[in-house]
């Protein structure tokens, strides 16, 4: 059997980190076997479908580096197909129209509910042997219902959850096309899952109510079915679905909050599948190592700490290069100009491994371009008129330097120290504050190095 895998978002909002996820083990899952991964655009919402959104589902798959083999495909496009699909269940006594009004419906249901009973489609309109149809209504434009089984069950193995069973009897007689004509979710999902030969159908497990409905359908077009796995959700830290109001849920969320791509694939991977203990790898080893079978059933639960240690790790490894251009945005914003200076990437190179996000990046070596202004406790703590007095001595040892290194720098820590009878922490910490403006960086000889000679001279004299 070959492959085809899809990922099916509706272009409604933003490309939520659950799609993401539903959309890299649907991706691995291809690329393992040698099959196929389709993107397609369930645009049928046309009320709330916009282009927007459709544009930032595309920036999204292209920023996380999901590469897709066919599509976009858009339902939109496809309407004369499924209009004929319609036509041929109405032909085969599988589809039938209702000419109920939405007030009828509503009088239904608030009889059912006042019963106690399950409210539901009472199926008037189902055609049957020997029975008698209502009178049409003139003038009123009828749905189209699938005329779903009445008795057995509907049951698949699920590829996560295992064996999966509705009782026809849950299920009410779907509606398939609306008044005017235009199909409905379910519907469309059906059929474009058969067009294109999906082989395996990769979703959230908020889809487990709709398998049956869209099971019954298949059979009744004689078309094949697929393999269904459904994903559980993720949760936040307090067990919560996540929320756009609480969480960070959409891709551009974490674009925004500097977080690499691959650490995001990464981290969501591990979200729901395992590999032993492994946690940090790429999406090539991912691919080699992905199995449904070794997708939880349960939800799981994002962790911010891991996931910004994970963020960090891919920090570290990064390209310096790469991570100047991330970061050149940021640094523009705040009015950091690194024209002149030491190389970026030469910067980034000495503080990297002290972030756990591109925004904390650019806050990093903003010093190197521009002395901030210390903090008020920070000038109480180090800059007393002692130790002031102490920095210009120190800064005239600096300027007499023959070579500026970081080792030169150093071999002058220790006997300026015991010539002036203080520990390191009583030079080093006031020469941080007085140059970078921050008590927090890393080694100072290798920032003052890095920094360069006049510069550092200028901001101790200043």
């Amino acid at each position: 059997m070959m492959i085809r895998t899809r990922f099916a978002p509706s272009p409604t909002g933003f490309l939520h980190i659950g799609g993401v996820r539903t959309a890299l083990f649907s991706w691995a899952y291809a690329r393992k076997h040698g099959g196929t991964f389709v993107l397609r655009i369930e645009d049928t919402d046309l009320e709330r479908s916009t282009p927007e959104s459709v544009q930032a589902i595309l920036d999204g798959m292209h920023w996380v580096g999901l590469d897709y083999d066919e599509g976009p495909f858009y339902q939109t496009q496809r309407f004369d197909r499924y209009k004929d699909v319609i036509r041929q269940l109405l032909d085969s006594g599988h589809a039938y129209p209702c000419y109920c009004s939405k007030d009828e419906l509503e009088a239904l249901r608030a009889q059912q509910e006042a019963n106690g009973e399950k409210p539901r489609y009472d199926r008037r309109w189902r055609p049957e042997a020997g029975k008698t149809l209502p009178e049409v209504p003139a003038g009123v434009q009828p749905v189209i219902r699938f005329k779903n089984p009445l008795d057995g069950v509907v049951a698949w193995d699920d590829a996560v959850k295992g064996r999966i069973e509705f009782a026809n009897t849950e299920l009410d007689d779907l509606i398939i096309a609306r008044p005017d004509g235009s199909p409905t979710y379910n519907f469309c999902v059906v059929v474009d899952d058969w067009d294109m030969n999906i082989s395996h159908v990769i979703r959230g497990d908020d889809h487990v109510n709709n398998t049956p409905r869209q099971i019954n359908i298949l059979r009744a077009l004689g078309a094949p079915l697929p393999v269904y796995g459904h994903l559980p959700m993720i949760l936040n830290e307090d067990g919560q679905k996540m929320s756009k109001r609480r969480d960070a849920v959409s891709v551009v969320d974490y674009a925004d909050k500097g977080i690499l791509p691959e650490a995001l694939l990464n981290y969501l991977a591990r979200l729901g599948w395992g590999h032993g203990d492994d946690e940090l790898f790429d999406m090539e080893q991912f691919v080699q190592w992905f199995t449904l079978e070794a997708v939880s059933g349960s939800p799981s639960r994002f962790n911010n700490e891991k996931f910004l240690w994970l963020n960090a790790q891919y920090i570290k490894a990064a390209d310096n290069q790469r991570l100047a251009a991330l970061i050149a945005g940021r640094l523009q914003a705040a009015a950091v100009d690194t024209a002149q200076g030491p190389a970026l990437s030469d910067v980034i190179a000495l503080v990297k491994e002290r972030v756990q996000d591109l925004n904390a990046l650019a806050v990093e070596v903003d010093y190197f371009y521009q002395k901030r202004q210390p903090a008020a406790a920070d000038v109480e703590k180090h800059l007393s008129a002692d130790s002031l007095a102490r920095m210009l001595r120190f800064a005239d040892q600096l300027e007499a330097l023959p070579e500026w290194t970081a080792e030169s720098i150093h071999g002058l820590f220790k006997p300026f120290c015991a010539e002036e009878g203080i520990k390191m922490g009583q030079l080093g910490m006031p020469l941080r504050v007085l140059v970078c403006g921050t008590a927090q960086t890393p080694s100072v000889d290798a920032v003052l190095a890095m920094m360069g000679k006049q510069e550092v001279l200028r901001r101790m004299r200043a």
